[in-house]
């Protein structure tokens, strides 16, 4: 991708999710080295916990790049859609954070591979600018981590 807006949502896109930033706490950063009974405690009877918050950004990170690139729906690896159940009896706390990194990368190189006069048009059948929707799924990156690290002190992780 050539230098410019491209360059910059890589950079959104790095920062909130994995890479060292200003801000603090990315959502990677946010469960570094939590385990599957710290990620499923509950605020209060149904609220959601850490680990149904990981796989949430993993879904819509999945919903950007299926947009961007105008795939069809269907094809997240999870019965469902935007929020999933968790721990559900068959669910692993390691395989669903590692969904949210590969899925993180499969955006972040759909990205690195769009043509950037493209960024500022909408996706066909969408409403949004493809840079609005790439923007957009960072802010939710960092609104997450947030929520994660309030969690966090609200169980006294």
């Amino acid at each position: 991708m050539a230098a410019g807006d491209g360059s910059l949502l890589l950079t959104l896109l790095d920062q909130a999710f994995d890479r060292k930033s200003w801000h603090g706490t990315n959502l990677r950063g946010s469960i570094r080295g939590m385990d599957d009974g710290q990620a499923s405690w509950r605020p209060a009877p149904g609220r959601h916990n850490i680990w149904e918050i990981v796989v949430h950004c993993a879904y819509w990170k999945y919903v950007v790049r299926r947009r961007l690139l105008g795939e069809a729906r269907g094809s997240f690896p999870l019965k469902g859609s935007n929020w999933f159940p968790r721990p559900d009896g068959t669910a692993s706390w390691k395989a669903d954070v590692d969904l949210l990194a590969r899925i993180h990368r499969s955006l972040r190189a759909a990205v690195e591979e769009l043509d950037p006069r493209l960024l500022r048009a909408v996706p066909p059948g969408g409403k949004v600018s493809r840079f609005d929707l790439i923007a957009g799924v960072a802010a939710h990156d960092l609104y997450h981590a947030g929520q994660i690290q309030l969690l966090k002190r609200l169980s006294n992780l």
